[in-house]
């Protein structure tokens, strides 16, 4: 359960004990940090009964009443059957105590009562009920993919007050992470649908090897994603990974509509410009065709990463590469190399807009001042 539900990402800090929190979140309301959820005393969840942890992740409140913030998905765990709720404290109980105490979360949006009024607005209790018209292997994906493995929190757009909008379920997001301690970098998380900026292109051959590798033909983990399959989807079993794949292939094809997108096509002379840099920087990976290949590179034509109306984290692969991490292999691929200190923010904007704008791609321009942003 630990395991699907990705707990060692949110509740694990660079260099920190397992699960001693103190990972650093920006949200539209202030900085939260994880808490620690090791047997702790003093400092964890060790006094936390079975019935303790069932009411924070069913119903957001922890053991003292303190009502939790949706930064942490019980929105999703809600759905959590009460058997896997006990499987988990069995096994956090288990998790070595330490006593690092996680910064404070001190700011006004943590008074009880916003939070009542939170979840009064946007969160409805309900337990996983499986879909008699689908199969075993679908709603097992369902319940891992929605419930445990919380990929809305990330994959769903989320509303000024923090709340996941259900109607634009699984159409991509957006990330913030912390790379120092003072400086934030934005992730766009990629539309899960079966949409042309989506998985389109994705067989569930493909996703399955994705999610239980990190590598397929059509991508490979990187970025915050090396965390997602590094600490959580690479460690279940194969089945579980295709029964991921088969309920999310299964998701009807959606996009934001096109007055959300602000769509501003890329024009002639910035192809052009881009398509310099790119023969010069990226077709010997990449191909003319933007098609890759298994011992050279991954494809950009059809990539939801490069046709995202979010291009932030295209951007950050130009600037800062991308890197597997965990060990893990991106197949024959090697490592893409950082352009940050080699390309100038015109630059990177002109070849983004190229590989967005062929073989098909048709994603929103970028400008300068984005790619400035993302430094």
């Amino acid at each position: 359960m630990a395991l699907a539900s990705n707990c060692a990402s949110c509740h694990t800090r660079p260099g920190g004990a397992p699960y001693a929190g103190g990972v650093k979140f920006e949200t539209p309301v202030g900085v939260i940090y994880s808490s620690n959820i090791t047997s702790s005393i003093e400092q964890g969840i060790g006094k936390w009964t079975a019935d303790d942890l069932r009411r924070a992740l069913h119903e957001g409140v922890a053991a003292d009443g303190d009502r939790l913030f949706p930064a942490f998905p019980y929105t999703s765990f809600t759905q959590m059957t009460d058997e896997d709720v006990d499987a988990l404290y069995a096994y956090m109980r288990t998790v070595a105590a330490d006593e690092y105490q996680p910064p404070a979360n001190d700011f006004v949006f943590r008074l009880r009562w916003g939070m009542a009024v939170w979840n009064a607005l946007f969160f409805e209790p309900a337990r996983f009920q499986p879909d008699p018209k689908q199969t075993p292997e679908w709603n097992r994906g369902a319940y891992l993919v929605g419930a445990l493995g919380h990929c809305g929190a990330c994959h769903t757009p989320r509303s000024t007050f923090m709340a996941e909008q259900s109607d634009k379920a699984y159409q991509g997001g957006t990330l913030r992470e912390y790379v120092t301690a003072d400086k934030v970098r934005d992730w766009a998380a990629v539309n899960l649908t079966s949409s042309a900026d989506g998985l389109k292109t994705w067989s569930v051959d493909d996703l399955t090897k994705y999610l239980h590798t990190g590598f397929s033909l059509r991508g490979g983990a990187w970025g915050p994603m090396n965390d997602v399959v590094g600490n959580s989807t690479s460690k279940l079993t194969l089945e579980d990974a295709r029964a991921m794949a088969t309920y999310i292939k299964s998701l009807p094809p959606k996009s934001p509509p096109e007055g959300e997108r602000a769509v501003t096509p890329v024009t002639a002379e910035q192809a052009a410009l881009g398509q310099v840099i790119y023969k010069d920087r990226c077709e010997k990976c990449h191909g003319a065709s933007g098609r890759g290949g298994m011992f050279s590179g991954p494809p950009l034509a059809g990539n939801p990463t490069v046709q995202s109306a979010d291009p932030d984290s295209l951007i950050n692969a130009v600037l800062y590469g991308a890197t597997p991490a965990h060990g893990m292999k991106l197949g024959a691929w090697e490592t893409m190399k950082p352009y940050a200190d080699v390309l100038s923010d015109t630059d990177i904007a002109n070849v983004a807009n190229y590989v967005r704008g062929s073989w098909g791609n048709a994603a929103p321009a970028v400008d300068a001042a984005r790619v400035a942003k993302q430094r």
